[in-house]
């Protein structure tokens, strides 16, 4: 089974990524967070930097790319592919309602005619292997079925179901069941995306459903950087490694933003997840997320990681809603 990183804006940029990757190694593929292209041919500075080949080194990366225009989408797959990504991933998943408004993401899963359209232009002569991301519709998942229809007239090189509808957001609960027709039904190889958090998440969505080829897991991974490791046998994250892996992303954040304070702020959104990994934290996160001064946020973790005690089973899932997977 292979496992893949999602997709999460402002989190899983290429400072993540190398870091992640030389400290926990075990994510078959990690995903970017999505670009919109526009008309203009060009990617804007931040964009370039994430997809710089000299950024990505030693890993498989998969671009994302949200639109509903099929030239756009072409220009920058186009490009990518260019610059050595052997895969371009299509975003029909994202929920927020500045995306959905312009008919992308999942708002276009409401636009049949539309979609057909986006994926007739892509699929005409794709210059890479194209994946999709979906969710199960719009507003209801019994679209999920006419989805299938429409995804299996063309060679998607994966398809990976995030088990909720648009209109859920990150509030409800996934629907897993609807993976089952998926499973039988889909064409393309078939990737699983929802609420699954930890080990135990994992186990017991396998044992549901044993012939998922790939996984795709988010705020678990932020919140467990070893959850990929020990899916495949490994061993936990030590305090060692969370206290090297820690301070290696924020030197990163440092050289990437030209400035401590402005490090900070990616920090503190990184252990809002990797807290969980920990007991007795609430004394300490507290401080660190009223702090702008880095000594004292470097004083906070430096504390949390030497007195709080390491969760041996993994994280508590403490979050409500996310931005797993845009």
């Amino acid at each position: 089974m292979k496992l893949y990183f999602a997709p999460m804006e402002g989190i899983t940029d290429h400072v993540f990524r190398e870091i992640h990757h030389r400290y926990f190694p075990g994510a078959d593929k990690y995903y970017t967070p999505f670009f919109s292209p526009t008309s203009d041919g060009r990617f804007p500075p931040r964009d370039r930097r994430d997809f710089d080949p000299q950024a990505n080194r030693g890993m498989t990366v998969v671009p994302q790319l949200l639109t509903k225009y099929p030239e756009d989408f072409l220009w920058a797959a186009g490009a990518l592919a260019g610059l050595g990504f052997g895969e371009i991933n299509l975003n029909l998943g994202c929920p927020s309602g500045t995306v959905t408004a312009k008919g992308k993401g999942s708002g276009l899963l409401s636009d049949l005619e539309g979609l057909e359209r986006l994926l007739d232009g892509i699929f005409a002569d794709p210059p890479a292997p194209i994946s999709v991301k979906t969710r199960l519709g719009r507003k209801d998942p019994e679209e999920f079925r006419r989805l299938m229809e429409i995804f299996a007239q063309y060679p998607i090189c994966e398809l990976t179901v995030h088990c909720r509808v648009g209109e859920d957001f990150y509030r409800k609960p996934a629907r897993p069941e609807y993976f089952a027709l998926a499973l039988a039904e889909s064409k393309a190889p078939l990737c699983y995306n929802g609420d699954l958090f930890t080990m135990a998440d994992v186990v017991l969505f396998l044992e549901r459903y044993p012939t998922t080829p790939a996984l795709m897991l988010g705020r678990g991974a932020v919140a467990d950087p070893a959850l990929f490791r020990r899916l495949k046998g490994g061993a936990g994250a030590s305090r060692k490694e969370l206290t090297d892996y820690t301070s290696a992303l924020l030197e990163g954040y440092c050289t990437a933003f030209g400035n401590r304070r402005s490090a900070l702020g990616r920090m503190k959104e990184i252990w809002f997840y990797l807290s969980c990994l920990f007991e007795d934290t609430q004394p300490y996160m507290k401080k660190l997320r009223k702090t702008t001064d880095p000594a004292e946020y470097e004083n906070q973790v430096h504390r949390l990681l030497g007195e709080c005690p390491l969760r041996e089973d993994g994280p508590a899932v403490l979050w409500q809603g996310g931005s797993d997977l845009k």
